[in-house]
């Protein structure tokens, strides 16, 4: 609940933001919705508040393990479809995504392994934390970085005491 406060100040950043980002979701191995699914398992912080010169925004991806196996349910229902009925956005599946024939060696348990795990995650954590860095731009690009950061700077000190 105390990571709230400078999360909400940053609610309609984040909307502009994931329009702006939708190219590279597009360009990249995960569909829309498991884009989606990988942001409720992402959670974002600010290292270093207290420092103007060292603070960043970062993706916590600690959680996305517990959903990584989900992401292969989601392409494999989304890439049949794609594959029969076009993806809808210009016909790219993402890159790297193999819609109908990745969804067919998936259940027939040829596709996956633990190699595909890891780069599904890593792949994941990467885009996260592109995310991460093309929100902290726009929050500096509106003069909003410095009270969001502040903020955050107030979350961590009411945070130490709890714990």
């Amino acid at each position: 609940m105390s990571n709230t406060s400078w999360t909400d100040r940053i609610v309609g950043e984040r909307m502009t933001v994931d329009q702006e980002f939708s190219s590279q979701i597009a360009s990249s191995r995960f569909s829309n919705q498991q884009w989606s699914l990988i942001m409720t398992a992402t959670e974002f912080e600010i290292e270093h508040p207290d420092d103007p010169d060292r603070a960043q925004l970062v993706a916590d991806t600690d959680k996305l393990e517990q959903i990584i196996p989900e992401l292969d349910n989601v392409q494999s229902g989304m890439g049949a479809m794609a594959g029969v009925g076009g993806s809808g956005s210009g016909g790219s599946g993402g890159s790297g995504s193999g819609g109908l024939v990745d969804s067919i060696k998936g259940a027939l348990g040829m596709g996956g392994g633990a190699d595909d795990h890891a780069e599904k995650r890593e792949a994941a954590e990467r885009l996260t934390q592109a995310y991460a860095d093309e929100l902290q731009s726009h929050l500096e690009s509106k003069g909003r970085w410095e009270s969001v950061r502040e903020a955050a700077v107030v979350t961590s000190e009411g945070d130490t005491g709890s714990e």
